[in-house]
């Protein structure tokens, strides 16, 4: 797979996991915490927008392997 092919496939993968993530995070805060005070959302918040960085972290590293030369 060509670097340039492989960096439009993980850009458009990148894209789609916060646009996902922010959507399933937004309805679950909505659907379990309406009736939490301010401290839960605070805590959820934080966490739910600090997890996405790991699935981040795997299309990235994804991204920095080098191409096998072939044989």
């Amino acid at each position: 797979m060509s670097m340039r092919l492989k960096k439009l496939i993980g850009t458009f993968l990148l894209l789609a996991l916060v646009v996902i993530y922010a959507l399933v995070a937004s309805i679950f805060a909505v659907a379990r915490l309406s009736e939490s005070g301010p401290w839960v959302h605070f805590l959820f918040f934080l966490l739910s927008g600090l997890l996405w960085v790991l699935p981040a972290m795997g299309i990235i590293k994804w991204l920095m392997l080098e191409q096998r030369p072939k044989r």
